[in-house]
């Protein structure tokens, strides 16, 4: 008898043939965390990616839970995007990741995909600086417009204030 855990593998092992099969290259890494999969691919194939697993029937992740960022300041790409997509309908998440260089701090936005993307991108710009091109109002949602810097990034000073 197949466990519902083999069952999560060999289906998330199915998709991810599947994005390796119609993107060749874009997948750079796969990982599994108690049954959570990531998928790490190259930030300029987000929309693609993503939309192909949205509008691919039999794979249906039709609801973008959250996008966030990582920072991660030792390393060479200093910051990881992190969307979380779930499939309604086949009851399954799987997190899309993607690297961004503090050389290039733009990736490309969703919201032509879900309209949810709106509020998430622009926390993201506002707590972490990356910028979402395609964006149709990027703009500080969390701090005031005039703000200086970006709360979330590990050298912000912790009590607020630049020395």
């Amino acid at each position: 008898m197949t466990t519902e855990k083999n069952q999560t593998e060999e289906e998330m092992n199915k998709i991810i043939e599947k994005l390796k099969e119609v993107f060749p290259g874009v997948v750079n890494d796969v990982s599994s965390f108690r049954d959570q999969w990531a998928v790490v691919i190259n930030k300029k194939s987000i929309v693609e990616v993503c939309g192909f697993l949205k509008k691919t029937p039999e794979f249906d992740f039709n609801y973008l839970i959250d996008i966030t960022a990582v920072d991660f300041p030792e390393r060479d790409a200093r910051f990881e995007m992190v969307y979380i997509l779930y499939s309604i309908s086949h009851a399954r998440i799987i997190f899309i990741k993607a690297h961004v260089d503090m050389d290039d701090l733009v990736v490309p936005s969703l919201t032509c995909l879900w309209e949810s993307a709106n509020w998430a991108e622009r926390e993201v710009y506002d707590m972490f600086g990356i910028k979402f091109s395609g964006h149709p109002d990027l703009r500080r949602i969390l701090m005031d417009y005039d703000f200086e810097g970006f709360p979330l990034r590990k050298e912000f000073p912790l009590d607020g204030e630049e020395e």
